[in-house]
C-alpha cells in the first residue's frame, strides 16, 4: 500500500509541475510582450482584460487541483472542478467573442489575415472548450481526465507563443513551429507515460492528434470562401 500511495503522490507531483510550467510560460509570454511596449494595456477594451482574468483563473485552478488530490481533499477538488467547467465554457465563448470583436475594431495582429485570425480564434476556443468537456465526462477515469485538462491548455498555448516567436517573419508558415512546440510539450507527457506505464497512454496520443488537427484545420479554414467572406465583412475590408 505504501508503494501505491507513494506512486500516486509522484503522479500528482508531475501534473502539478506540468500545470505550473504551462502557467509560467503563458504568463511570461504575455508579460514580456507588454514590457517590450508592443501593447498598451490601458487602451485595451474591458473584454480583453476580462479574458485575461478568466485565463489567470483557469491557470490557477489547473495548479490547485492536483494539490487538492495529493492532500486527499477530493470534495473541494470536485467542487472546484465544476467551477472550472463553467469557467472553461465562459472562456470558450469569450475567446470567440474576442476574436470577432478584434476583427470589427481592427485590433488583430497585422501579420495575420482576417480569415486566418477568424479561424484561429474560433477553432482554438472551441477545441479548448470541447476538450474540457471531454475531461469532465471522463472525470471518473483519472488518466484520461488529467491528460485532457492539460491537453486543453496546450491547445491554447498559441497566443503566448505568438508573443514570443518572431511572427512577422513567419507569415504563412507559423502553424508549423507553433505545432511543433505544442507537440514538444505533449512529448513531455509521452515520456512520463513511458517511464510510469511502459507505453504512451491513448489520451496522450489523442492530444497529439488534436494538436495537429487544430493547426491543419485553421490553415485550411482560412482559405475557404465562407470564412474569407465573413472575415472581410467583419473587418470592413
Amino acid at each position: 500500500m505504501a508503494i501505491n500511495v507513494d506512486g500516486a503522490a509522484r503522479a500528482e507531483l508531475f501534473w502539478h509541475r506540468m500545470a505550473i510550467g504551462l502557467a509560467i510560460f503563458i504568463v511570461l509570454g504575455f508579460l514580456q510582450f507588454a514590457l517590450r511596449g508592443f501593447v498598451d494595456p490601458v487602451a485595451a477594451p474591458f473584454w480583453v482584460h476580462l479574458h485575461g482574468v478568466a485565463m489567470l483563473a483557469w491557470l490557477a485552478l489547473l495548479i490547485v487541483q492536483p494539490t487538492l488530490v495529493s492532500r486527499d481533499n477530493l470534495a473541494l477538488h470536485r467542487r472546484l472542478g465544476w467551477i472550472g467547467a463553467g469557467l472553461a465554457l465562459f472562456i470558450t465563448g469569450l475567446g470567440i467573442f474576442t476574436g470577432l470583436a478584434s476583427l470589427v475594431l481592427n485590433r488583430f495582429p497585422p501579420f495575420f489575415s482576417p480569415p486566418y485570425f477568424l479561424a484561429l480564434t474560433t477553432v482554438e476556443s472551441l477545441v479548448f472548450g470541447l476538450m474540457v468537456w471531454a475531461a469532465v465526462r471522463r472525470r471518473h477515469t483519472t488518466a484520461w481526465h488529467r491528460r485532457l485538462m492539460i491537453g486543453a491548455t496546450i491547445v491554447i498555448l498559441e497566443p503566448a507563443l505568438g508573443r514570443i516567436l518572431p511572427m512577422p517573419l513567419m507569415v504563412g508558415w507559423s502553424d508549423i513551429p507553433i505545432g511543433l512546440i505544442q507537440l514538444g510539450v505533449v512529448g513531455i507527457i509521452a515520456l512520463y507515460d513511458r517511464r510510469t506505464l511502459g507505453r504512451v497512454h491513448p489520451a496522450t496520443k489523442a492530444i497529439a492528434a488534436i494538436v495537429i488537427a487544430v493547426r491543419v484545420t485553421i490553415y485550411l479554414l482560412a482559405m475557404t470562401p465562407p470564412v474569407i467572406a465573413l472575415a472581410e465583412r467583419l473587418a470592413g475590408a
